[in-house]
C-alpha cells in the first residue's frame, strides 16, 4: 500500500486506510502487502491495520529492511507483536546496497525471531548476479536462512547503477501484476509500475478519490494488453514487436516490461494491433 522513492512525510491517513481495506475485502482482495518505503516507521499504525486484515480474512505481508532488529531482544518484541496481531509473513530485504545502511546482523536477528516465534518469513536477496554478491549470499547460507534471489530493477534509486547484462532462458515471463496503492490513493495495475513508466503511465488505473476499488480493478481486468501480459507473457509480446531473441534474453522480466511499455510508440502500436498480437501464439 505504498510506493518507492516517496518523500519521508508521505503517509496515508490511518482512518482512510482502514476504510480502503474493508472496501478491498468487499471487492474480493485476498492479500495485502505493506511495503516501500519502510512500514516499521509507522509500526503501531501498521499493526492496527494488520489486525483489521486478520479480522476480515485478508492475508498480510510486511516488507522491511530490518533496521529495527538491532538486538535479538528488540527483534523478538517486534515480531511477537506482529504474530499476535495476525501478520502472515515477513519479507526481509537484503543486498549489498541495503547493507550499506543496515547491518547484516539485523536481518539475521529478524529471521531468527521469526523462526523462534513461528512467523513465516523469507529474505528477498536483491542481486545483479555478480561476484560482488558472493559474500552476501554466503552469509545467508552460513546461517541457514530462507532466501530467494531477485534481480535488481534498474529504476528509481537504482537507475544510476551500471547495468550488468545477463542471459536468461527464453521463458514466457507472464506476470500476475499485483496492483498497489500509494499514500496519495493512486492505484497502479502492477507493484513496480509507479516510477518506472514515466513516458506512458501505462499501468496507472486512477485515484480512489474519483473511483471505487471495484472500478479500478475492473480497468485492469478488462484491459486487453494487461490480460496478455498475464497470459501470453512479456517475452512473446516483445518478439511480436520485432525484438530479436538474442536481445530479449538479456533482460529480466521487469526490465523487459519497462522497455516495451514505457515506449509511447510501442504502446500505441500494440493497442492498435490487439487481434494480430493475440494470434501470435503456438
Amino acid at each position: 500500500m505504498a510506493t518507492e522513492d516517496l518523500p519521508a512525510d508521505k503517509k496515508m491517513d490511518s482512518d482512510r486506510a482502514r476504510e480502503i481495506i474493508v472496501e478491498m475485502a468487499q471487492a474480493g482482495v485476498g492479500g495485502i502487502s505493506f511495503s516501500a518505503g519502510e512500514p516499521f516507521l509507522y509500526f503501531n499504525e501498521i499493526v492496527a491495520l494488520v489486525k483489521l486484515c486478520q479480522r476480515i480474512g485478508i492475508y498480510t505481508r510486511m516488507v522491511t529492511n530490518s533496521f529495527w532488529a538491532k538486538t535479538a531482544a528488540s527483534s523478538d518484541r517486534r515480531v511477537s507483536e506482529l504474530k499476535k496481531n495476525g501478520l502472515c509473513q515477513l519479507r526481509l530485504s537484503f543486498s549489498r546496497w541495503h547493507q550499506k545502511h543496515v547491518n547484516k546482523d539485523n536481518v539475521l536477528n529478524a529471521a531468527r525471531s521469526c523462526q523462534k516465534i513461528g512467523l513465516t518469513y523469507f529474505i528477498s536477496f536483491v542481486t545483479d548476479f555478480s561476484k560482488a554478491d558472493d559474500p552476501y549470499e554466503q552469509f545467508l547460507r552460513k546461517h541457514g536462512l530462507t532466501f530467494f534471489p531477485e534481480p535488481i530493477i534498474y529504476a528509481g534509486r537504482a537507475a544510476s547503477f551500471k547495468r550488468r547484462q545477463i542471459l536468461t532462458d527464453y521463458q514466457a515471463n507472464c506476470c500476475d501484476m499485483n496492483p498497489y496503492l500509494t499514500p496519495d490513493l493512486d492505484m497502479y495495475a502492477c507493484c513496480d509500475a509507479g516510477s518506472h513508466f514515466p513516458e506512458t503511465n501505462f499501468f496507472y488505473l486512477g485515484n480512489l478519490k474519483d473511483n471505487t476499488i471495484k472500478q479500478l480493478f475492473a480497468k485492469t481486468e478488462t484491459d486487453r494488453l494487461h490480460k496478455l501480459i498475464r497470459t501470453m507473457g512479456i517475452t512473446h509480446i516483445a518478439s511480436y514487436t520485432g525484438m530479436r531473441a538474442r536481445e530479449i534474453i538479456t533482460y529480466n522480466k521487469c526490465e523487459l516490461c519497462r522497455k516495451l511499455f514505457n515506449s509511447p510508440e510501442t504502446v500505441t502500436r500494440l493497442k492498435a494491433e490487439i487481434p494480430q498480437l493475440t494470434a501470435w501464439c503456438r
